[in-house]
């Protein structure tokens, strides 16, 4: 494809193109994935890929943005921040966990970390709409719940990210190395409940 970085355009055939992206690059990784591949997928010509995405970074921005846009989406949809930390925080952390332990948010890290030398925009734009998105969201409800009293925290922003590892320890790394790729419900729930425990032993009201 072309390199530059003419604007995405949006059109009937938009999302039929990311979803043959979507596919071809979880399957084949940045570098694997071809225009070929991607435009047989999406049942489009490569022409017609081509006047919706001239470059692709562009394609996979667009994808893995798509992606993960939904993914937080429908974790903070249903978010109540009238609720205090020991209801809110497990859903957060679950539906953070769950995203890290897929196999879409497996993928998209890898491509990512592997192609964040050559192209570094695409770590920063799979940050912006995923992670970051997450880590605001919970820092929001965290001042909220601090002007209720709920917690006692002088570092906001640090104490999100915080919670973000506790809730990544021992699962996310198995899976990241490919130690195992599914884990039980049970061991979901305890890193999730130990995560809430410890956060709230340093941050919960005096």
């Amino acid at each position: 494809m072309p390199g530059n970085t003419a604007n995405v355009r949006r059109g009937r055939k938009y999302d039929q193109v990311l979803e043959g992206a979507r596919e071809i690059f979880l399957r084949d990784g940045f570098e694997g994935a071809s225009v070929d591949e991607i435009a047989r997928a999406a049942g489009v010509s490569k022409a017609t890929l081509y006047s919706y995405f001239p470059d692709k970074r562009l394609l996979f921005m667009e994808m893995a943005t798509a992606q993960c846009e939904a993914q937080g989406a429908e974790v903070l949809v249903a978010l109540d921040r009238d609720k205090p930390p020991r209801v809110v925080l497990p859903y957060i952390g679950r539906g953070v966990l769950d995203f890290l332990l897929s196999d879409l948010g497996q993928k998209v890290f890898r491509i990512c970390a592997a192609e964040a030398d050559r192209f570094p925009e695409l770590g920063a734009q799979f940050y912006e709409c995923g992670p970051l998105l997450v880590r605001r969201e919970l820092h929001s409800y965290l001042a909220a719940a601090m002007a209720r009293g709920e917690v006692e925290i002088d570092d906001l922003g640090l104490a999100a990210e915080q919670f973000i590892e506790l809730c990544k320890a021992d699962l996310w790394i198995k899976r990241l190395f490919g130690i195992r790729d599914q884990f039980a419900e049970d061991e979901i729930t305890r890193v999730i409940e130990a995560a809430v425990d410890t956060f709230m032993a340093r941050f919960g009201p005096s």
